[in-house]
């Protein structure tokens, strides 16, 4: 489970056998929230909502290093 990026007590990462479409799992103490990279789509939501716009903002931020991060982790095996 790659973690990609820890900051403001959340952890983003994805499962060393994910799918596609390009996605990462964010999780802020018991709360988990999936977000598309692409589109920036929540596709499962169990995270309150101030901290969920600050997921999004964070996924916005940083999403050209976590596609990248993806590429390199799923096209090495």
């Amino acid at each position: 489970m790659p973690t990609l990026l820890i900051v403001n007590g959340f952890r983003f990462f994805f499962y060393a056998n994910e799918h596609e479409p390009k996605h990462v799992h964010i999780i802020k103490g018991d709360d988990f929230v999936k977000i598309d990279l692409q589109t920036l789509k929540v596709s499962q939501n169990y995270m309150k909502p101030k901290d969920l716009k600050q997921a999004l903002r964070l996924v916005e931020a940083h999403r050209q290093q976590f596609e990248r991060q993806w590429d390199e982790h799923f096209n090495q095996r």
